[in-house]
Parts: structure tokens; C-alpha cells; sequence
């Protein structure tokens, strides 16, 4: 199970471990992160999963499709180099450490 932790908009960070094979999205609403809203479960339809991956794991996590580039475009917070949809991260043992920082709105 990786260890996954999230940097909130206060500053503050929350962490758990995570199970392998589920979104990061799935793990962080489920584990109550605030700010990780999820709005359309999972499906790339509102981008209130957004999340700015720390810079030392951007390049380690698999490339984000062509359609959550577009997504990408719809973010309420700014986006940056390092954002991603946190529904298209898929959770595996290879993430343990994986640090996000989840921005100040989502919408």
C-alpha cells in the first residue's frame, strides 16, 4: 500500500496509506482530504479533483492523456506545469511517498 500525502490549501498535511489499484481521487475522498471534491466520481467531467503533484514525483507518474489536458483547462485554481486530475492517478506500490498539494478551490 503506498503512503500518500496531501498538502492542503492551509498548509497543513494530512497523510494515510492507500490501497494499490484505486485513484488518487478515490483514495483522498474516501479518507475525507478536504478540498478533493470529486464532483463526477472519477469519469473526466469536472475537474474538482485537482491536484499540483510535488515537482520530485511529476516525471515518475505515468504522462496525463489528451483528455485530461482539456480538463486541465477548466480547473478553478490556477493550473500549473505539475497539475493533474487526481481521478486519473491510479494508485500503485510504486507511488509510496507520492506528495500532492491540493489547490485553494475547486470551483
Amino acid at each position: 500500500m503506498p503512503d500518500i500525502s496531501f498538502i492542503l490549501a492551509d498548509g497543513s498535511e494530512q497523510g494515510f496509506e492507500a490501497p494499490e489499484g484505486v485513484s488518487l481521487m478515490q483514495a483522498a475522498t474516501g479518507f475525507g482530504i478536504a478540498g478533493i471534491v470529486g464532483e463526477c466520481g472519477g469519469s473526466l467531467q469536472c475537474a474538482t479533483c485537482h491536484v499540483h503533484v510535488d515537482p520530485a514525483w511529476v516525471d515518475r507518474l505515468p504522462a496525463p492523456s489528451a483528455d485530461e489536458q482539456v480538463m486541465l483547462e477548466c480547473t478553478a485554481s490556477e493550473r500549473l506545469p505539475n497539475s493533474r486530475l487526481s481521478c486519473k492517478i491510479r494508485l500503485t506500490a510504486a507511488m509510496n511517498g507520492l506528495v500532492v498539494r491540493v489547490p485553494d478551490r475547486q470551483y
